[in-house]
């Protein structure tokens, strides 16, 4: 069973057993004890180097150190006169009489202290003697009875080879009797005390140590206290060897055995590991004076202070050496094997006969096991669970101890991560390498840093990372301090306070160093891990919590748990409800850096570098993949999308953006925003509140950009696509686009209205989701890509200090129609169009209006809107910025007949009729600029219009008479003369029809022949009816109430019929009245002075208009009747005609 490195080594306790207080039968058994000590004629009780040595000591114990070849039991070596100096110096008198009092009070001195030579191999052949006697056994046997009884593997031991003790050794964690336990305790430490007193170990490591030259095994050569040295040199040799280090050679297996096996001896008491006892007096007495030596206290106090500053480099050394071995064996750790022996049987995790014993010793191997059993919900006991806590801080506060770190990270390190070396700092700079903010790295490098991410766990308890806790602990104390220390919930916190003002910055790099690896494998967020894990077996098939698949890697199970957190009910394999919850928190994270994304980065790596180089803030990368959408390679363009579709559904996962627009989610859309299952509402809602008071400026643009990624794929609109996908696919096959959907579904539905088909193509969800995205898209012109394109140039020229949003572009465009380019003048003339014929396309007078049409036009249609506001545009009540908003759109509905449906459509047959000639000129997508409406105008003058005609171009006549800048050819043509003539009337805010009145009245002065003209029609006009006439029609309002009140408006009957009136002598009409009815017979003489008919039909109805009408009539029926009496009475003026001619 045992080999001989065991058993010398525990012969040697037994001696000290003397030094303890009282064992049974204590004289007798320090008296043979002594006795045998003193007795160096028998050697043979070591092996042969033990004997060899034992000679070479005596030769060179030199004159006055001899040892008598027998000496009394009562022997004591205080008496010795080579060690008396010494004993004298540094030894209490009380524990002279006591050899093994002695012996452990001068080897335990520190190095630094001078002991005699001869002193020295006095006391070195005192220990030999003391092991190699085969007296030994028979006082464990006495002293251990009842514990070799209860521990059946000794007590099946051979005596007489030395095995007992090593087997008592093997056990003691198991010697429950006080005076064993003190027996095997002592001893221990007297045989650690030189690597020669091992019995084998010489033997098994001799080529080994010259090899790596670690000292001598000649005696003599170094004193006793160097040849922990030895040991401790091998140690290096050995974890050279495991990091792969140039140049370390290899140490033979038996040899590795035996050094493991030493450190796993030495593991309860740091006494027993001499090189490091002598390395961490001081330290020990600095930081650990109140700890108590034993089951490895010592060792994890001095671990714990590892990093401190007032920590000798020498001792730091050598607990760094000792963690490794630790990290080799985690037997070499006595609290850990103890706390966690029943745990690691009771969960199998050191039968796996697939591996070998060196892997399945190794401390990654038991911490995976065992974190594996609590994730998947096992018992494991608290002890055991604390000394893995301190294990896991352990391999993240020193990147050292991870061997694979050392070997495969060795050049990111050099070149980045150069001192420093404590505190897990290295590791987090290696961490910073891995997320590609420092270069390149190493692929076997970022295994190694996510294998040890998974053997640490610190997503499980953040205190683990003592670099993050460090560096966040003043953001945990403020804004995490409702969460329960350690509990896995703080990271999520922190990352959900991630780029807020109570982020520091250095809490901020090391959560997201950590983060990057977390993202990386689901199983390392327990909350995640615990709640998904049916589901990811269900669906995922996954296997055990430190099980990998290449079928299934870890990256890929989260993947694979979004894909099924979306799906409806009728798709099926849904998550469980909790499942979607974590779901929907790791992508709200992951969000916030597309570093914390594994299949976006993998796939956009050199899009990333590409196109968003410069994008460094939070948010700004995923941003710019979205706005080069189309650009990316195919693999990044089928991942930006899909996460884009599933933003679209829930815009809760933008994190960022939630945050900014948390005001007006409280105040306009909370009611939404608390629901479970999203579904597109959010957003939706923000979109309608975007120029809400509480909207700022970050969200406004969070939300605009999100709108522009919609329009490149309809699927990005989670409710347009949910309510429009079956009409997509049967009316716009092959279509892509958002806006191209939208355009060919609107088009479907105007055409269908037109046609007046007895069923509409698109069904009635989806029209009704796409009257909201036409609404959306008007709200910005870069949401109509043709648009803003067509008309970049002219914004950048005209409208570059204007906002987007509000359709404040849009709005400026058309102000500014007559500068605009070619190609933009054609597609805004085209969108005016469009807005007519549905006014609630037109988001400026939607929003402008929106209080007006719910007062006056709750009842109009959509379509109706606009003519609803124009009949209610003079009301009392109707608001000064809807009507200046609504005098813009009747000026627009006045440049071109076609921009005004309702009268379109009633002068259908009039306008081929009377004004042909124009359209003949006209193009398609340029404005006729009124002259259509004017030639209706004078048709309607000439009471040739049909009636329907009639009524809308009446209508015109009456708001053009009141505001001028609605009839656009007057406007065209008499600038200049309204600057010169009508200055106060022009700037007047509200316009009652006083500019006409100037022009009319400074007739005379007008110079411009097109304006003159142009007042000339207006008084045309007016004689058609007096409604054209304001301020005739005001002047005048009580005299038609009581003269004209039975003759109907129209075909100038009511002015026919105060001109009757005011050549009635008998009638006598107001002072106002008279005075306007004479200045208009002045003016109406004068245009017909200036401007004289144009034709028969002109001619008749200025005859019928005059004031002489009368007299006129009757001058030409007179001239008629002249005629007619001068024939009968003259007869024919021509020669007759014989019948003959006609014969002819």
């Amino acid at each position: 069973m045992a080999d001989c490195i065991r058993v010398p080594l525990l012969l040697l306790l037994m001696c000290i057993l003397a030094a303890v207080h009282p064992i049974r039968g204590d004289s007798n058994v320090i008296a043979r004890l002594t006795g045998n000590a003193d007795n160096p004629q028998n050697p043979a009780g070591g092996a042969g180097p033990a004997a060899m040595n034992a000679g070479a000591a005596d030769r060179n114990l030199g004159a006055g150190a001899s040892l008598p070849r027998r000496r009394t039991a009562g022997w004591k070596l205080a008496e010795e006169a080579v060690c008396r100096e010494d004993l004298t110096r540094l030894c209490p008198k009380h524990s002279w009489n006591n050899n093994l009092a002695v012996l452990e009070c001068l080897q335990d001195k520190k190095e630094e202290t001078e002991i005699a030579a001869e002193c020295n191999h006095l006391l070195w052949n005192y220990k030999l003697n003391l092991t190699t006697d085969p007296k030994f056994e028979s006082v464990a046997v006495e002293v251990c009875k009842t514990t070799i009884s209860e521990v059946k593997e000794c007590a099946a031991e051979e005596l007489g080879k030395g095995y007992l003790v090593s087997c008592l050794v093997d056990h003691r964690s198991n010697i429950s009797d006080y005076q064993c336990n003190q027996y095997i305790t002592k001893m221990t430490s007297i045989v650690f005390s030189d690597y020669r007193l091992i019995c084998g170990f010489m033997d098994k490591c001799r080529d080994d140590i010259n090899v790596l030259r670690c000292g001598s095994i000649s005696t003599g050569e170094k004193d006793v206290h160097s040849q922990g040295e030895v040991i401790a040199c091998l140690e290096k040799g050995l974890v050279r060897e495991v990091e792969e280090q140039p140049g370390a050679p290899a140490i033979k297996d038996d040899c590795k055995k035996a050094i493991m096996r030493v450190a796993e001896l030495s593991s309860d008491d740091f006494h027993l590991d001499r090189y490091l006892y002598f390395a961490c007096r001081e330290d020990r007495e600095r930081f650990c004076e109140n700890t108590l030596a034993g089951e490895g206290r010592v060792y994890k106090c001095l671990f714990n202070h590892k990093f401190e500053e007032a920590m000798s480099e020498r001792c730091r050394e050598a607990l760094t050496t000792r963690q490794k071995l630790i990290a080799q064996d985690y037997k070499v750790s006595y609290s850990l094997a103890k706390a966690c022996k029943s745990d690691l049987r009771k969960y199998r995790c050191s039968v796996d006969t697939n591996m070998p014993r060196a892997r399945e010793a190794r401390l990654s191997y038991l911490l995976l096991c065992l974190e594996s059993s609590v994730h998947r919900g096992r018992v494991v006991s608290g002890e055991c669970q604390g000394e893995m806590m301190d294990y896991r801080r352990m391999l993240m506060e020193d990147f050292s101890l991870s061997p694979e770190i050392v070997l495969h990270c060795r050049s990111e390190i050099e070149g980045h991560c150069s001192g420093l070396h404590r505190k897990g700092r290295t590791l987090h700079c290696l961490m910073r390498v891995g997320r590609g903010d420092m270069g390149a790295i190493d692929p076997n490098c970022q295994r190694a840093l996510q294998t040890l991410i998974q053997e640490a766990d610190p997503g499980a308890d953040y205190r683990i990372d003592r670099a993050l806790n460090e560096a966040c602990e003043s953001v945990i104390q403020t804004a995490c301090k409702h969460i329960r220390n350690g509990d896995p919930m703080i990271l999520s916190c922190l990352m959900e306070h991630l780029y807020t003002e109570k982020m520091v910055e250095d809490c901020e790099h090391r959560l997201l160093e950590l983060q990057y690896f977390i993202a990386r494998d689901w199983k390392l967020d327990p909350i995640l891990y615990k709640k998904c894990q049916g589901d990811a077996a269900r669906l995922c098939h996954t296997h055990g919590w430190n099980e990998t698949s290449e079928m299934m890697p870890p990256g890929a199970i989260f993947s694979c748990l979004y894909r099924h957190a979306y799906r409806s009910v009728e798709q099926g394999r849904r998550l469980s409800r909790d499942c979607k919850v974590e779901v929907q928190r790791i992508l709200h994270q992951r969000a916030l850096d597309v570093k914390l994304d594994p299949e976006l980065q993998r796939r956009c790596l050199t899009d990333l570098g590409k196109w968003c180089s410069e994008k460094t803030e939070a948010g700004q990368e995923l941003e710019c993949l979205q706005d080069h959408l189309e650009d990316l390679v195919s693999d990044c363009r089928d991942v930006v999308g899909n996460l884009t579709e599933l933003e679209s559904e829930d815009i809760q996962i933008e994190a960022l953006l939630m945050r900014a627009c948390e005001p007006v989610i409280q105040a306009h859309c909370h009611e939404v925003a608390d629901n479970q299952i999203d579904t597109g509402d959010l957003m939706e809602c923000l979109v309608q509140n975007k120029h809400q008071k509480e909207m700022n400026e970050k969200c406004a643009v969070g939300v605009t950009h999100f709108q522009l990624i919609q329009i490149k794929d309809f699927r990005f609109s989670y409710k347009f696509k949910t309510a429009c996908k079956e009409d997509v696919l049967k009316l716009c096959p092959n279509i892509k686009k958002k806006v191209d959907v939208v355009i060919c579904l609107s088009t479907t539905v105007r055409n269908d209205t037109l046609q007046e088909a007895k069923e509409q193509r698109v069904s009635v969800k989806c029209r009704k989701q796409l009257r909201v995205e036409e609404v959306e898209m008007s709200e910005d012109i870069r949401l109509e890509p043709e648009l803003y394109d067509s008309c970049k140039q002219d914004i950048t020229r005209l409208c570059q200090n204007v906002a987007y949003g509000n359709a404040q572009v849009i709005e400026c465009l058309k102000e500014n129609k007559r500068q605009l380019t070619s190609r933009c003048h054609q597609r805004i003339f085209k969108l005016q169009e469009v807005e007519m014929v549905d006014p609630e396309l037109d988001y400026q007078l939607m929003r402008v209006c929106k209080h007006m049409i719910r007062r006056f036009c709750t009842e109009s249609e959509g379509k109706n809107v606009l003519q609803c506001l124009k009949q209610n545009k003079n009301s009392e009540l109707m608001d000064p910025k809807c009507k200046q908003m609504i005098t813009k759109r009747q000026i627009t509905q006045n440049t071109d007949y076609r921009l005004n449906p309702v009268l379109r459509k009633a002068c259908k047959a009039d306008i081929p009729k009377f004004c042909q000639s124009i359209l003949n000129k006209a193009t398609a997508d340029s404005e006729l600029e009124g002259q259509v409406i004017s030639c209706l105008k004078l048709k309607y003058a000439d009471q040739r219009l049909s009636s329907d005609c009639e009524d809308q171009i009446r209508v015109i006549l009456q708001e053009s008479a009141l505001d001028y800048r609605l009839d656009l050819q007057l406007q065209i043509h008499c600038t200049q003369e309204i600057s010169r003539l009508c200055p106060e009337e022009a700037a007047a805010q509200e316009q009652t029809g006083q500019v006409e009145e100037c022009l009319k009245v400074n007739l005379l002065k007008i110079k411009q022949d097109a304006c003159k003209k142009e007042v000339l029609n207006m008084l045309k006009e007016s004689k058609a009816d007096i409604f054209v006439d304001p301020v005739l029609h005001t002047a005048c309002a009580l005299d038609i109430k009581h003269h004209c009140a039975a003759i109907p408006p129209g075909r100038g009957r009511q002015m026919s019929c105060l001109m009757e009136a005011l050549q009635d002598k008998r009638i006598r009409l107001q002072p106002e009245c008279k005075k306007r009815l004479q200045d208009r017979i002045d003016m109406w003489s004068y245009a017909a002075k200036v401007a004289p008919a144009e034709g028969f039909s002109d001619l008749a109805f200025q005859v019928m208009t005059s004031p002489s009408k009368n007299y006129i009539l009757t001058m030409i029926g007179a001239g008629v009747a002249l005629l007619f009496l001068m024939g009968l009475l003259c007869g024919r003026f021509t020669k007759r005609v014989t019948q003959e001619l006609k014969d002819r």
